[in-house]
C-alpha cells in the first residue's frame, strides 16, 4: 500500500562524455560546455558538465519507471541547483530518490532527489502521478 512517507527505491544512473554527445547530438544542444573541458574551464566551469535536460530526462525516467509509464505522470519538475559534473574517462552518478508527500485517492505527490558525487543537484523537485 502506499501511503504518505513511503520511500521509492533509489536509482543510480551513470553519466559520461558518450553519453553527452549521444546527448547533445539527439537534442540538437551542441553547447562546448557540454563536451569541451577547456572551453568548460574558461567561462569558470570545474569541468564539462551534463546538461540539465539530460538530467532531468533520468530523474523523470525514474518517475515513470516507478508509476509504470508516462501517461501516469500528471506533473514533473525540479529547479536546478548545482551541475552534474562529468571528467574525461569517468562515469559520474546521478542518484535519485523519492519520497510520497501526499496520497489524493489513486493521485500520488513525490518529493524527489537527485544528487551526483554526494552534492544535491536538483532543489524543489516533485512528482504528481496517478496509480
Amino acid at each position: 500500500m502506499i501511503e504518505v512517507g513511503t520511500i521509492l527505491e533509489e536509482k543510480t544512473f551513470y553519466v559520461d562524455r558518450v553519453m553527452l554527445k549521444a546527448y547533445a547530438d539527439a537534442s540538437g544542444d551542441q553547447n562546448p560546455i557540454h563536451q569541451n573541458e577547456e572551453y568548460a574551464l574558461s567561462v569558470g566551469l570545474p569541468n564539462v558538465i551534463a546538461h540539465g535536460m539530460l538530467t532531468m530526462a533520468l530523474v523523470g525516467k525514474f518517475v515513470t519507471d516507478w508509476a509504470g509509464g508516462s501517461a501516469a505522470v500528471k506533473e514533473f519538475s525540479g529547479r536546478f541547483v548545482k551541475p552534474v559534473i562529468v571528467p574525461v574517462d569517468q562515469k559520474v552518478d546521478l542518484t535519485v530518490s523519492g519520497v510520497v508527500s501526499e496520497v489524493d485517492g489513486e493521485q500520488i505527490k513525490i518529493e524527489l532527489s537527485a544528487s551526483s558525487a554526494g552534492v544535491t543537484v536538483l532543489g524543489m523537485s516533485k512528482a504528481v502521478v496517478v496509480k
